[in-house]
């Protein structure tokens, strides 16, 4: 299942939030751009119908859970981009990706102690 980019917002707010209300949510969608309440909450349940996320009523308080793993839709999203962007090349994005900025020193360690990683791991 691949999410729209507003259910993916909302589906982010969740994760680190989770559970949370219609109103949090709104909130903070409101941080960064402008949505009408009504509109978060169509949304919301729009998203509980496709079994994205579900409702869970704790008394008069109506809360709300993901159901699907933030590590699989990014393991789809970068499939489909991988593969519609970069003709299936993984290594192409990753270059790409690199050359956008000047990358920290401390992202520059980190990106080392992965590539001594994977050569350990490699038989040859």
């Amino acid at each position: 299942m691949t999410p729209s980019p507003g259910e993916l917002e909302i589906l982010q707010i969740l994760w680190e939030h989770e559970p949370a209300t219609v109103r949090f949510v709104h909130e903070k969608l409101c941080e960064t751009k402008e949505v009408g309440y009504t509109t978060t909450l169509k949304q919301i349940q729009r998203m509980t119908e496709k079994e994205m996320v579900v409702r869970v009523s704790s008394g008069k308080v109506h809360e709300y859970k993901a159901l699907i793993r933030e590590s699989q839709v990014k393991k789809n999203l970068f499939g489909q981009l991988v593969d519609a962007v970069f003709k299936g090349s993984a290594m192409d994005l990753a270059i790409h990706a690199l050359g956008q900025s000047r990358p920290s020193s401390a992202e520059l360690a980190e990106l080392e102690k992965w590539l001594e990683e994977q050569k350990k791991g490699d038989p040859s």
